[in-house]
């Protein structure tokens, strides 16, 4: 069986009142969203290249002590096995604050962005004339007419397109 092309995109209804917003489609394809989650990749790959230093420094101590341990006296394997579980709750301790840090940053920013779209989302919903704009994502919402998306004018309005002008008076 042929497959159909989809169906194009629905105009926005003339006299709409409501409308909704995908925020998750807002961050991903945004360049403010897109930004964003580049620091957050960046942060992330620099911690995980320092918990990857710790985590062969512990390696490399661990096959030491594997193979040079008989030759050690009784104090040094000790004292070499206590360095080698120090250095275990270090990288466990260093990994629960990466963690943490990404989560912090990552809520920063998310705030960061918000504070950014929030006036954005405003003035689209006065250039179309609209009273709601809802968040589609976590709505909860079971059907929408699909013409009522307005993600990409917010989008667009976000990367400093035409949308963040309302119409000009008498239109």
């Amino acid at each position: 069986a042929a497959q159909q092309a989809p169906a194009p995109p629905r105009p926005f209804p003339e006299g709409a009142k409501i409308a909704y917003v995908d925020l998750n489609v807002v961050a991903s394809q945004s360049k403010e969203g897109q930004a964003a989650g580049q620091k957050i990749k960046e942060m992330q790959a620099k911690i995980q290249a320092d918990l990857d230093a710790k985590q062969k420094n512990l390696q490399t101590a661990q096959a030491k002590l594997e193979q040079g341990g008989a030759l050690l006296s009784e104090s040094a394997r000790a004292q070499q096995a206590k360095e080698i579980e120090r250095m275990q709750v270090d990288l466990q301790r260093a990994s629960q604050d990466a963690n943490q840090d990404v989560g912090e940053f990552t809520q920063q920013l998310q705030l960061e962005f918000q504070q950014k779209l929030l006036p954005v989302i405003a003035r689209v919903a006065t250039a179309k004339g609209l009273h709601f704009i809802f968040s589609i994502a976590d709505s909860g919402v079971v059907f929408v007419d699909p013409g009522l998306n307005v993600t990409t004018d917010v989008i667009a309005a976000l990367d400093g397109g035409a949308a963040a002008t309302p119409p000009p008076a008498g239109q």
